[in-house]
This record gives structure tokens, C-alpha cells and sequence, in this order.
């Protein structure tokens, strides 16, 4: 099986725009360099916190060329490559530019629905595409579907390039079932930022967080913590993040980080339709969560 090198804190990158609502590469670099200075152990370009839905095919090329070219391999870098047509993802693996990015997540089908089989056939399809490593990525909140415990195994154990799965079903229950019965070399990745501290407790192996955008080093410190064991002092980082857990997707994802990099400099609060900025009541109650937090 090939093994999974996207561990510890991973960033889901978000795309700066400038007021005319184009993007602003240059608060990307600025960002991502950040990033790169204070703990982010890998990248997760082009998924759902990048708004990519709404990014045009040059706009996302351009994106993947500025993270590659920043990074320059210090840092395993994971692109997103998934949707609800399983022809059309293997087509895109087929002809797409994938070079310098070390693996693909590919998120549930949404919209159509469909089986656990049907599930279990599309992502045996798409491994079957790509000599690169598959992270799958279960977040039923946005699909409409939930990825059972039991069909992921099934993935792992018949797939030799699905190393890992990005888990944002918000259930512990399920997280804990993955990881009782999984292969050795198959790992669970927290796709929940609230929960990524229960996660890791349970034996997940690092998070693709919001969050990490802008507190990469407070956040990669909590994950490193509990690596070592040291369960306290990262209870006590997870908890002094609680109230901005709770704000950061009161409004929709990534209206909340936006506002706090807004906040801290590094961008514009600036979204795409249909996606819009925090309300203002929830803007005003962060700024005074971070100003406490003196950040």
C-alpha cells in the first residue's frame, strides 16, 4: 500500500479576492509564506475552502503554479479533484496538470446521492486512474450523503493508493469505528477543526484545517502536542479556541477565516456569489474574541 504522507497540520487554502473580486495572488503568496513560516506540515489547494466552485480553469492554474512554485517541495502539497460525474473526475485525472502536487482529495458525489455501493464503485474507479495517492473526503453536511465506517475500510483494504480519508461526518462514533478496523497504513485526517482534539485522541494523524489559515502556529502546536502525548497543554490550546470554532462557519465557510485574516491584514473580506461575508453582529462578536485572544 502506498503510504500516507499528509500528517500534522494541513492548511485548506483559501483564495483571496480583491475589492473588484478578482484574486489577488499577491495576498496568496503573502499567506502562504506565512503559513510556511509557522508550522504547516502540508497544503490542500483548489477544494471546498478555496471556493472553487467559483474559480475559472486559468484562475485555478494559475493558483496551483503559485502554490507548487512557493512551496517547493518543503511541503507535501494535496489538490482537490472530485465531483458528482465519476467519468468526468477520471478525465480530469487523465488530461489535468498535476505536476508537482503529491496526491488528490476527492470528495463525496453530492447532489445525486448515491449507494454505499455506488459510492464504494466511484472511488475504486477513480483510484484505478491515478498512480497518485487518493485522500478521500467525507463531509455529508455539504454531500447529502454519508460515507459509512464500513465502506471506507472496504476502500482502504481494496484500493492500494486511498491512503487516507479527510473525516467531516461529525461523528466521533464513526472516526473511532475507521480507525478500530482500518489497514495499518490507511490514516483518518480530521476534517472538523472543532474536533480535530478528540480525533487526534482517537488516533487520527493530523487535520486539513480552516482554521490553520490563520493560526498555523497555534494550531500545528496543539496537534504536535498530542503526537508527543502531551494531552493538557493541547487541551488547553483547543479550548482556548472554542468560541471561534463556533463562529467560524456560523456564516457559511470560508466567510469566517476571511473575516479573521481580514482582521489580521492579510486579505480583503472578500466572496464570491453565492457566497457573501459574516453578518455583522457575528464580525463585531470576532473581533472582540480575537482581541482577547491578543491576536
Amino acid at each position: 500500500m502506498v503510504q500516507n504522507i499528509f500528517k500534522g497540520l494541513g492548511i485548506a487554502l483559501i483564495t483571496p479576492f480583491q475589492e473588484d473580486g478578482s484574486v489577488d495572488y499577491s495576498a496568496l503568496k503573502r499567506l502562504v509564506q506565512y503559513q510556511l513560516d509557522n508550522g504547516a506540515d502540508f497544503f490542500c489547494i483548489l477544494a471546498t475552502t478555496g471556493e472553487t466552485p467559483v474559480l475559472t480553469s486559468e484562475e485555478k492554474q494559475t493558483i496551483k503554479n503559485l502554490v507548487v512554485e512557493l512551496v517547493q517541495g518543503r511541503v507535501p502539497i494535496l489538490m482537490g479533484c472530485g465531483g458528482n460525474n465519476t467519468a468526468a473526475v477520471i478525465e480530469e485525472l487523465k488530461t489535468g496538470d498535476f505536476k508537482g502536487i503529491d496526491g488528490i482529495l476527492s470528495v463525496c458525489p453530492y447532489y445525486n446521492k448515491p449507494s454505499q455501493e455506488g459510492l464504494y464503485q466511484h472511488f475504486k474507479a477513480i483510484a484505478a486512474a491515478t498512480e497518485l495517492p487518493v485522500v478521500l473526503y467525507n463531509v455529508p453536511g455539504r454531500t447529502g450523503v454519508n460515507m459509512t465506517a464500513e465502506t471506507t475500510v472496504r476502500l482502504a483494504r481494496d484500493c492500494r493508493n486511498i491512503v487516507a480519508i479527510k473525516e467531516a461526518g461529525g461523528k466521533l462514533e464513526q472516526v473511532d469505528e475507521i480507525i478500530k478496523n482500518k489497514p495499518k497504513d490507511f490514516d483518518v485526517i480530521s476534517g472538523d477543526d472543532a474536533l480535530t482534539f478528540p480525533m487526534v485522541s482517537c488516533g487520527a494523524v493530523g487535520v486539513i484545517s480552516v482554521i490553520g489559515n490563520a493560526l498555523p502556529r497555534e494550531f500545528s502546536k496543539m496537534i504536535r502536542l498530542q503526537m508527543r502525548g502531551e494531552y493538557d497543554p493541547a487541551r488547553k490550546i483547543h479550548h482556548r479556541f472554542t468560541d471561534l470554532f463556533s463562529l467560524l462557519f456560523v456564516d457559511g465557510n470560508p466567510a469566517g477565516v476571511k473575516f479573521m485574516l481580514h482582521e489580521m491584514g492579510f486579505i480583503q473580506n472578500v466572496l464570491r456569489l453565492p457566497l457573501v461575508p459574516m453578518r455583522i453582529k457575528n464580525m463585531q462578536r470576532m473581533s472582540e474574541i480575537l482581541k482577547e485572544l491578543k491576536i
